[in-house]
C-alpha cells in the first residue's frame, strides 16, 4: 500500500511535468550537500525547478502526465530540472554550473516537445541563444535592410536639397 507521502510526491512531480516546457536529467553523484544548495539557488535563480526523484515514482508521474519520453532519460540517482518558459534555460543554467563549479553532475538527457534528447543534444541546446538574444538578432537582421532602404531612397532628396541650399546660399553671397 502506498503511503500518503510517495502519492503526493507523484502528483508533485506529475504537474512539475505537466507544466514545464522542457525537463533535463542530471546525475548528481558526488555532489555535497553544499553544491546541491547552491545547485538550487542558482537554477531558481534561473527560473529552473530542481527535484532529486526516486525513479519508481518518477515513472508512475510520467505515466500520470502521459509523457513516457521521461522514463528513458531516468536511470541510478536522477535530479530533474524543469524549465517553464524558455526551453534553453536548465540546460543553459546547468551547463554553466558545472563549468563554474567544476562539478561532477553529469548531464544525462532531456525531454523537449515530447522528444528524448540526448545528453550531446542538451549540451547543444545549453550553447543555444535565449529566446531574448535570438528575438534581437532577428529585429535586427528585419531592420537592417528597412534601415538601408531608407538611406538610398532619402540620397536623391538629400542630393536636391543640399544643391538647391548652394543654390540659395550663393545667391545670398551675391546680394551681399
Amino acid at each position: 500500500m502506498p503511503t500518503q507521502a510517495k502519492i503526493d510526491d507523484v502528483e508533485e512531480i506529475r504537474k512539475l511535468i505537466k507544466d514545464s516546457t522542457v525537463a533535463v536529467s542530471a546525475d548528481y553523484t558526488g555532489l555535497s550537500l553544499s553544491a546541491m544548495t547552491e545547485l538550487r539557488r542558482t537554477l531558481r535563480e534561473n527560473n529552473v525547478t530542481f527535484r532529486v526523484v526516486k525513479n519508481r515514482l518518477a515513472h508512475l508521474a510520467a505515466d500520470a502526465a502521459e509523457c513516457p519520453e521521461l522514463k528513458d532519460i531516468i536511470e541510478g540517482p536522477t535530479g530533474l530540472a524543469f524549465g517553464f518558459a524558455d526551453p534553453v534555460e536548465p540546460a543553459k543554467a546547468l551547463k554553466q554550473y558545472i563549468i563554474k563549479n567544476r562539478s561532477e553532475l553529469k548531464l544525462r538527457g532531456g525531454v523537449l516537445d515530447g522528444r528524448t534528447l540526448s545528453a550531446e543534444e542538451v549540451d547543444q541546446l545549453a550553447s543555444l541563444p535565449s529566446k531574448e538574444d535570438l528575438v534581437a538578432l532577428l529585429l535586427g537582421r528585419i531592420q537592417s535592410p528597412l534601415t538601408s532602404l531608407v538611406y538610398v531612397l532619402n540620397a536623391p532628396v538629400a542630393a536636391l536639397a543640399r544643391a538647391l541650399q548652394g543654390v540659395a546660399d550663393g545667391k545670398a553671397k551675391e546680394e551681399s
